[in-house]
């Protein structure tokens, strides 16, 4: 790491589960700890100890201490839960992972807005008290900013609430959540009246749109090749999803998938499931799965048997016979790839395929955001959990007149009768441009001029 900028970095050596080797680096005076998980047989065991180790010290500290832990399997939350108390916040990060795949390989895009929400480089998720707007409701003050983007609020007694109904009032020492470019933009933009364009159709059946999208739920074909233990949660996340009749079909070079599946993923509702064991690298393999009859697809790295260049190495082989496929046969299916060092996600970028989940960064950014504020890691369970509040990429054509330019108060206002929140757009004729984020923009000021086309999106926060 060449440059640090103003951070100073200390190394040493020494177990974390250690007593004697912890009060070597002070935790007592700490704003905030990251426990890693370690790269062993039972990281989680390690990693519960060293919060024992922190919360039970003998000199530990009167205050609460701020304690961000990665752990790897879901069934040891409960546990760690119990060791690390108000003191812990705890992030199964392969569980969120999963999560954002199956999310990610429905809407191409999405993992471009996850990414800057969560990279410190973009914008990000700010808490902010704001007197002028008690008294006031969430659906009013959407509008009253031009440079951020509401989510939602913090409640005075703790709680946290994406995308509350239209008309929840807020009250004196409630916090707004925001997306914003850094924690001082987020302030009021002072403009009284109606900022919309009043010249723009803006009369949104909603109902028609709902019954719709209802009309167009239809069976899904998903294809998954390659293998890691993220595949069963990934499975069984995207039954959550898809309609009945789904389909899904994995292709491994991973022996006794058969069987583990027909135990764990036994109670799968919407879709069924079809394993084949074969080398996902092989041209010819592809070539025979008809892979344009699917709807989407999800390859995965192979990080519980080989190391991390080797794995994404099969990644990235894997892709460009895809991308190959896709441009001579006219084809353009969705592909998510997920990968695990990102600058082999730059590499990757030559295939102009615009969705890649890069593990271990992403898990990165998560425990950096919530080390800096523990109230995020209630934002992204309610983020990343299909029973909540969700991103959706939805047509622009059912929130606005298309190639009429408007600026984005209109936008916010037609995402606001539908009982949403609009946080940003997305222009397809831009979808294939790295430099140009793959044509997404996330918190937009909202005064700036915006024609949208037939294929562009709007970004939302909703419920479905």
């Amino acid at each position: 790491m060449a440059d640090t900028g103003k951070t100073r970095i200390i190394c040493r050596t020494g177990s974390p589960l250690d007593l004697n080797d912890l009060e070597i680096v002070n935790p007592h005076e700490a704003r905030s700890i990251i426990v890693l998980a370690p790269e062993s047989d039972e990281p989680d065991s390690e990693v519960i100890k060293s919060i024992l180790a922190i919360t039970n010290n003998p000199h530990r500290r009167a205050e609460p201490y701020h304690i961000v832990a990665e752990l790897a399997e879901l069934r040891n939350l409960e546990v760690a839960r119990m060791v690390g108390k108000d003191e812990a916040q705890l992030i199964v990060t392969s569980d969120l992972i999963s999560r954002i795949i199956v999310q990610t390989s429905r809407q191409s895009g999405l993992s471009v807005v996850y990414t800057e929400l969560l990279d410190f480089g973009g914008d990000e998720i700010y808490f902010q008290e704001e007197p002028g707007l008690v008294g006031r409701s969430f659906g009013e003050s959407l509008l009253a900013y031009e440079n951020s983007a509401l989510l939602g609020i913090r409640f005075r007694d703790g709680r946290v609430q994406l995308l509350p109904p239209m008309d929840t009032r807020i009250a004196a020492g409630d916090k707004v959540i925001a997306v914003s470019a850094d924690d001082d933009t987020v302030r009021l933009s002072g403009k009284t009246g109606d900022w919309t364009d009043l010249e723009t159709k803006l009369e949104i059946d909603t109902a028609a749109i709902q019954a719709t999208a209802a009309s167009e739920r239809r069976p899904e074909r998903t294809l998954l090749l390659g293998w890691n233990e993220r595949g069963v949660t990934i499975i069984q996340e995207l039954d959550h999803y898809v309609a009945p009749g789904s389909e899904l079909v994995l292709v491994a070079a991973t022996d006794g998938l058969q069987e583990r599946l027909a135990r764990d993923c036994a109670g799968l509702a919407n879709q069924t499931l079809k394993v084949q064991t074969a080398d996902t690298t092989d041209r010819r393999v592809l070539d025979g799965l008809g892979v344009p009859a699917f709807d989407q697809v999800i390859i995965l790295c192979y990080s519980d048997t080989l190391e991390i260049q080797e794995a994404d190495a099969r990644t990235l082989i894997t892709l460009l016979h895809l991308r190959d496929m896709a441009e001579k046969g006219g084809h353009d299916f969705r592909i998510v790839s997920e990968m695990l060092d990102v600058r082999n996600r730059e590499l990757a970028e030559v295939t102009q395929a615009d969705d890649f989940i890069v593990s271990n960064k992403l898990t990165s950014l998560m425990l950096a955001q919530v080390s800096e504020n523990k109230e995020l890691s209630a934002v992204f369970a309610d983020l990343f959990d299909p029973e909540g509040a969700e991103i959706y990429l939805k047509p622009a054509r059912d929130y606005v007149a298309l190639g009429r330019p408007m600026n984005f108060y209109t936008v916010t206002e037609a995402a606001r009768r539908r009982g949403e929140v609009a946080i940003g757009y997305r222009i397809e004729a831009l979808s294939k441009d790295a430099a140009k984020a793959y044509g997404v923009a996330v918190n937009p000021a909202k005064s700036a001029q915006i024609a949208f086309a037939a294929d562009d999106r709007i970004i939302v926060l909703a419920e479905e």
